[in-house]
């Protein structure tokens, strides 16, 4: 299992199992970290592209590629930032941007970086992110949207109003609703999978 799926997260892989991410796609991981969610994108035959601001996990998941597809280019797999990405306005059918968006410096941040996975989302497209909530747990408000949570760290926390404000503000269709994973005395992830009309 390890072997096909890699380390993937359980919500991408639900997405996997019911036909929203599936290979023939071309699917844009925005914030690829290390790869963990590409292994069986990968394998699948989807048309895999990555961005990361880290040139090392871009590095890794080149290696990735080279040894499961190695008929993909090496240019897909790209250094830079989330809020200022360098592909073409409609670019991908699924953009996918698992636990990054709680790292946003602050309000301005999250939504730049919400406004340029949108931006490079094609008309029907899915936008699948799964981020840090303030749903379903109590956290130490640090200043405006950034509170402290069980390790300490700073995060940029949204709670259900603002995602399904942001929902309507992009004329956007919840795939899902809300789902919320509490871990006990750290953290709340939420995952906000939509559909661009």
């Amino acid at each position: 299992m390890q072997e096909e799926f890699g380390q993937i997260d359980i919500y991408v892989f639900d997405q996997i199992l019911r036909g929203n991410i599936a290979g023939g796609m071309r699917v844009l991981d925005a914030g690829c970290g290390y790869g963990r969610n590409l292994v069986y994108l990968l394998r699948a035959g989807a048309e895999v592209w990555a961005l990361d601001a880290n040139a090392e996990g871009v590095a890794h998941v080149r290696a990735l590629a080279r040894e499961l597809r190695p008929e993909l280019p090496e240019s897909n797999f790209r250094v830079g930032l989330i809020e200022a990405m360098p592909f073409a306005n409609g670019f991908a059918d699924v953009v996918m941007c698992s636990s990054v968006l709680h790292f946003a410096r602050d309000e301005q941040h999250f939504l730049a970086m919400v406004a340029e996975l949108w931006r490079v989302l094609r008309p029907g497209g899915m936008l699948f992110c799964r981020l840090g909530s303030r749903i379903g747990m109590e956290f130490e408000q640090v200043r405006g949207n950034i509170y402290r949570v069980g390790d300490g760290s700073e995060w940029l926390l949204v709670d259900e109003r603002m995602l399904l404000q942001m929902t309507r503000q992009m004329d956007a269709v919840l795939v899902d609703p809300l789902k919320t994973t509490v871990v006990q005395d750290y953290r709340c992830m939420t995952t906000w999978v939509v559909r661009k009309r």
